[in-house]
């Protein structure tokens, strides 16, 4: 990976803890979900630790698809 063993992702959602400069994200790991699962509560640290999921779903585009990464930053 051009990123060393991490993959470059990029995202434009700047009030989250992990966005970085330039529309980076600096999150150890993304978790992706489809908006049918959107308000889904999962038992797991984000960035760092597994998500506890293990369905598999399709979306027809990525406009139905959310983040459950994102953790917004405090003021």
């Amino acid at each position: 990976m051009p990123n060393g063993s991490k993959p470059i992702v990029k995202c434009s959602v700047s009030n989250c803890v992990y966005w970085k400069e330039q529309n980076f994200c600096n999150a150890d790991l993304i978790m992706i979900d489809i908006d049918q699962h959107a308000k889904r509560k999962y038992d797991a640290e984000f960035a760092g630790e597994e998500f506890d999921s293990d369905h598999k779903d399709t979306a027809g585009s990525s406009a139905a698809t959310c983040c459950h990464t994102f953790k917004a930053k405090l003021s």
